[in-house]
């Protein structure tokens, strides 16, 4: 009877002998990374976006697929965060940011007065 509290002891016992705190446990936890893209067409329009993949390649390549044109180029990639892009006339700017908003207004800015939104992914 004593044996599975003794088990239970063990598993709450770091390397140093001590007992773990929950804030040790969340200090040590490895964040999970998590890659987007966004692919994109000017002239055609075609748009393709991923979000939440495990690698930066199959972001890619989701967002690759989506976009559906073979002249379709990944003009963003993001991990951790999220990615906008905004189009005008004469230019387009992707751009990073911590939030959706915080990426189209740096993309909107870097692009310029005239400039739309065109696509935003953001990771978990």
């Amino acid at each position: 009877m004593n044996k599975p509290c003794l088990l239970l002891v063990a598993l709450f016992v770091g390397s140093a002998g001590h007992a773990v705190t929950a804030a040790e446990k969340s200090k040590t936890a490895k964040k999970k990374i998590a890659y987007g893209a966004i692919a994109w067409h000017r002239e055609s329009g075609s748009l393709g976006y991923s979000y939440d993949f495990n690698t930066v390649r199959l972001a890619a390549t989701e967002a690759l697929n989506q976009c559906g044109n073979e002249r379709c180029e990944i003009v963003i990639a993001i991990q951790n965060e999220c990615g906008a892009i905004a189009d005008g006339q004469k230019a387009f700017a992707a751009k990073k940011g911590a939030t959706r908003a915080e990426a189209q207004t740096k993309a909107l800015n870097a692009c310029g007065p005239a400039c739309r939104p065109v696509a935003w992914a953001c990771t978990r």
